[in-house]
């Protein structure tokens, strides 16, 4: 806020829940005592599931490709739908923060191993996604060719489920860091990340366990 001291500030609520809801949600607080208000807060309301996901195929923005399998859309789109959430961050972002940050997707969408099968052979069938897959082919190459490589993914998973806590948490604890330094599976280190972004409170047993 410092380097944007007129920055407006408008709160604003992503609701991610793909249902029809049966009754609508307070849109606005207030504190009263008498006659007198105290607080009076209310922000912007948007519901994803009342957006269609293909509406938003050509918005070129990262954090509506990542929410776009939040979006409404029909069963057989389903795998259409991630792919375009894939390419779309993919060609927005670095590579660096497709890593960290394709894994939201996957958490949103609830993706299956045998959907990512379909996901992968959507994504060789397709010309405009052809760089996408010659990078997870060359980051499948790469890990498997050098093991140097592979400690230093390993590092980086431990550091973005750090980050990931930090920035939903705050400053955690010493605890909670010495146990994720301790795990040296990248599958366990990849369903710690999911679980990061998805749990609602923080607890070191509950949440390396």
């Amino acid at each position: 806020m410092d380097a944007h001291p007129q920055a407006l500030i408008i709160p604003t609520v992503l609701f991610t829940d793909r249902t029809k809801w049966r009754k609508d949600v307070a849109r606005k607080l207030e504190t009263k005592l008498n006659d007198r208000l105290f607080l009076h807060f209310e922000y912007m309301f948007f519901k994803l599931f009342d957006f269609n996901a293909r509406d938003y195929y050509n918005v070129n923005n990262p954090v509506v490709k990542i929410l776009l399998p939040k979006m409404n859309y029909k069963k057989n789109e389903r795998i259409e739908v991630i792919r375009h959430a894939y390419t779309g961050l993919f060609q927005l972002v670095s590579r660096v923060l497709f890593d960290k940050y394709v894994d939201f997707i996957d958490v949103y969408a609830q993706i299956s191993g045998q959907e990512q099968k379909s996901l992968y052979h959507e994504i060789l069938q397709h010309k405009e996604t052809a760089i996408l897959a010659q990078y997870i082919r060359d980051k499948g190459m790469q890990q498997g060719m050098h093991q140097g490589m592979q400690q230093g993914i390993i590092q980086k998973a431990k550091e973005d489920v750090i980050e990931v806590i930090e920035l939903r948490f705050g400053k955690i604890s010493s605890e909670i860091i010495d146990k994720i330094n301790q795990i040296n599976d990248p599958a366990k280190l990849k369903e710690l990340h999911k679980k990061a972004i998805q749990i609602k409170e923080i607890d070191s047993f509950g949440f390396i366990c």
